[in-house]
């Protein structure tokens, strides 16, 4: 059996791949959290979602980005389940 090395992801290349993939979605479109892991890791990006969403959280704060639950902003300190990430028009 193989051991296969795992990959180390940066905290930077996840605030960086997060902020890239939201400002080409726009102001008006979503950006799925797995889709960032899928770019940042496509062999084990279900590794990733938990530090992807803790890095939102913060980008949510810093007043970069929005969380979205059903369409509507949500609470970066209070949101479960199924979310969406989309750029503040202040930010791009």
């Amino acid at each position: 059996m193989m051991n296969k090395k795992k990959r180390k992801i940066s905290d930077e290349a996840i605030i960086e791949t997060i902020l890239q993939m939201c400002a080409a979605a726009g102001p008006e479109g979503k950006v799925k959290p797995e889709d960032v892991a899928v770019e940042l890791y496509p062999e084990d990006w279900q590794s990733l979602v938990k530090r992807i969403r803790l890095t939102a959280r913060q980008l949510a704060e810093a007043g970069h980005i929005d969380i979205l639950r059903k369409g509507e902003p949500a609470d970066p300190h209070d949101f479960k389940g199924v979310y969406r990430l989309r750029i503040k028009p202040t930010f791009l």
